[in-house]
């Protein structure tokens, strides 16, 4: 419910402490893995504190997600809900864009990510994945995170910025320049040549510069990937984006398009080596799939297990905690008031672990998605590792396409182990992953 401003001292601010002066809880949230936990176990499922310079108030459970991404959509921003490098190394993309603005932007992105142009890319995300699978079986042993963050780096280079598969220096140059970006996301903001930011400031001139060049070479020679169709895309109304919104908007799909999809398929190889019953079902679908008929996009339709497997990767190894939102109105939520200025942060691993939704919610059970079972289904926005309502992941059906073939090609011609004697703890910085980088060994065949 919305307040009136008169009326606000009504209602208590939520329970919790701010910390320090300037940093608040900053450290603790950073390198405490259980902050989150701790603090609801002391305060309840709504409490305040003080992260990244802002009052911060931590919202609990699907009825929380459903009020933020829903019911109560236009209290809250996305802009103001990131700290300020994500606008400076992101620039004004639909990630930080709110309102009309994000609306008309989206309707003009979406044909890059939806139907026919998801066809297009089927057979290049394959060439490259194929490729990459059997590197690995060559290589024998490798450390997996920062291989798959390689090939998903060169899907989304060649799709959405028209690299060429072959030129594997520019590749590596631009995934190296990313990885210098990203690491700025979350750093303190001191542009000297030696720290994270000012890494980050110089790699992001780099990849604005390389975009600007193919966006050049577009003009004359359109290819099938995403900045040419961005250059022909027009909403109803005929509003088209000019260069400028487009380096930004291509630069923002390299981050979405790579990061989150390499912690799903990370954990996805983690959660199947340890859970042999789970990955010999799903090889025994692949096993019937290839009886029918050579690889195609059908066939991708009919993965139901698989899709079973990824949902519940996605519910208990979510590539993000959780998600930020700038507060633009105030508004009170079980009985306590939270004023406009602060931020909030709603809790995707914690709903996706709430036993009173999720049977045995710490097992990996991906028949709890089956026809029988549906239980993300008992309440809306249980499952919301992608976002949800009109803010819901503009590249999820590209994510899935890509995931699916990865997934399928592994199961069908690979078989894989985890090393002995490494940290599976988890890291959630830049997105979820293994702190040894998961180690496995791999080889072809069944």
């Amino acid at each position: 419910m919305t307040i009136n401003r008169e009326k606000k001292q009504e209602y208590p601010l939520p329970p919790g402490s701010f910390g320090l002066p300037l940093i608040g809880e900053t450290l603790s949230f950073i390198k405490d893995p259980n902050f989150g936990n701790k603090k609801e176990a002391k305060y309840g499922s709504i409490f305040k504190t003080n992260i990244i310079g802002k009052p911060t108030v931590f919202m609990v459970g699907a009825e929380a997600n459903h009020f933020i991404l829903q019911t109560h959509f236009d209290h809250f921003s996305w802009r103001e809900g990131w700290p300020e490098n994500f606008r400076t190394l992101l620039g004004e993309s639909l990630f930080l864009q709110d309102g009309e603005i994000h609306q008309k932007n989206r309707r003009l992105l979406m044909p890059a990510f939806h139907g026919v142009a998801l066809t297009k890319y089927f057979n290049t995300m394959k060439e490259i994945i194929d490729r990459t699978l059997k590197k690995w079986a060559e290589m024998g042993k490798l450390t997996l995170f920062p291989e798959m963050k390689e090939m998903t780096f060169e899907i989304a280079s060649v799709l959405l910025l028209g690299s060429e598969m072959d030129n594997r220096e520019e590749i590596k140059l631009l995934s190296q320049k990313f990885g210098e970006l990203t690491k700025g996301l979350f750093a303190f903001p001191f542009n000297l040549p030696f720290t994270n930011y000012g890494k980050a400031l110089k790699a992001r001139d780099f990849l604005l510069q390389h975009i600007e060049k193919e966006i050049e070479k577009r003009k004359n020679n359109l290819k099938e990937d995403t900045i040419s169709l961005l250059l022909q895309s027009q909403d109803e109304e005929g509003n088209r984006f000019s260069e400028a919104q487009i380096k930004v908007q291509a630069l923002l799909m390299l981050f979405a398009g790579h990061e989150t999809t390499t912690s799903m398929l990370t954990s996805f190889c983690m959660a199947l080596a340890q859970n042999p019953e789970v990955r010999e079902k799903a090889i025994l679908e692949q096993k019937t799939l290839m009886d029918e008929s050579d690889f195609t996009m059908e066939q991708i339709k009919k993965m139901t297990y698989l899709d079973q497997v990824l949902k519940e990767v996605e519910r208990l190894y979510p590539p993000v905690a959780g998600g930020f939102r700038g507060v633009v109105k105030p508004f009170v939520y079980n009985g306590y008031y939270v004023p406009k200025g602060w931020q909030v942060l709603y809790r995707i691993e914690r709903t996706h672990k709430d036993p009173n939704i999720y049977t045995e919610p710490k097992k990996f059970d991906p028949e709890r998605f089956n026809s029988q079972r549906m239980e993300h289904k008992k309440t809306d926005f249980s499952l919301v590792g992608f976002g949800g309502g009109a803010r819901f992941c503009l590249g999820y059906a590209f994510a899935q396409l890509e995931m699916k073939i990865f997934a399928s090609l592994l199961l069908r011609n690979y078989h894989w182990q985890l090393e002995p004697n490494q940290d599976l703890s988890l890291d959630r910085i830049p997105s979820l992953h293994p702190r040894s980088g998961l180690k496995v060994a791999l080889y072809s065949g069944r």
